[in-house]
């Protein structure tokens, strides 16, 4: 038996050992150039043949983190693209029509800072998803990059591994969660963005239009932190309704109560200590 099913893969995603690589291409009618091999494993899902490798770009001035970072993002099969400075980045992101599927910013660089970059992407109206790398944990500067536009951070020193699942869990969030029919899913949570419904379990709720749009926010930003900052900048309408910090803590509180089984220990809606609130469908809906 050449291959092995792995029991943490999808279904038809094996290992193979090099030795048999070509035969069991030949024998179950894959095309070789599919496959991302190592020097001794190689990685397949038999049911996508017209897999498209995600493209990174890496914006660090560190050589030695550099290395390591290119090295293990290769091998969870990612293609990386490496600038050293604000301004390469810059030009490859504005002057060309290379597209990213993700950003990875350092914070501190010789010629500006990866905060700055991200608000100019930001404005420009680049929505590709964005993480910092910063050596500081301080709640200040967590706050500014998640306000800037940024999308995750994570603080050095950090763990490859964790930083790789991090990744893939922004590209899935990063794909959309409107499908075609114009829909938000959360477990038995559904909103129809068509007709403006929103029903849990089968069952028809009622929202005003600020809780429907934050509602809305937090679905379509499910996983990521949003500062409270960012939160009232998107409910701030076009009638010019203020909302106000004390109004989005009632709002808030209301979608609690209407989508948790306990409000007063939320499972879904979680509040994150000095920055916001984030979304989580841990648990699922049920």
């Amino acid at each position: 038996m050449i291959y092995e099913k792995l029991s943490d893969f999808d279904p038809g995603v094996f290992l193979i050992r090099d030795s048999f690589f070509l035969q069991f291409c030949k024998l179950m009618q894959f095309d070789s150039r599919l496959w991302y091999s190592s020097s001794s494993l190689s990685v397949c899902d038999k049911n996508r043949r017209d897999v498209r490798v995600q493209r990174i770009l890496l914006l660090e001035d560190d050589s030695s983190l550099i290395d390591g970072l290119t090295y293990s993002l290769k091998k969870n099969g990612f293609e990386i693209t490496v600038v050293r400075s604000v301004r390469e980045a810059g030009a490859l992101l504005t002057g060309t029509d290379r597209t990213f599927d993700l950003l990875l910013f350092d914070v501190t660089l010789p010629d500006g800072n990866g905060f700055d970059l991200c608000e100019r992407l930001r404005t420009a109206g680049n929505e590709t998803p964005i993480i910092f790398l910063t050596a500081s944990d301080e709640e200040t500067s967590v706050i500014r990059g998640l306000d800037c536009g940024g999308d995750d951070y994570i603080t050095k020193p950090f763990k490859l591994g964790e930083l790789c699942s991090r990744i893939r869990a922004l590209l899935r969030r990063s794909t959309g969660r409107r499908n075609e029919n114009g829909m938000l899913r959360s477990g038995d949570l559904v909103v129809n963005l068509t007709e403006g419904r929103v029903t849990l379990r089968g069952e028809y709720l009622e929202f005003t239009g600020a809780e429907y749009r934050l509602l809305c926010l937090f679905l379509l930003n499910s996983g990521k932190v949003l500062t409270r900052a960012v939160i009232l900048d998107k409910l701030w309408d076009g009638a010019g309704n203020f909302v106000d910090d004390n109004t989005l803590s009632v709002y808030v509180r209301r979608l609690r109560e209407k989508l948790e089984r306990d409000p007063s220990a939320p499972e879904h809606l979680k509040t994150v200590r000095g920055l916001g609130y984030r979304w989580t469908e841990a648990g699922g809906m049920e």
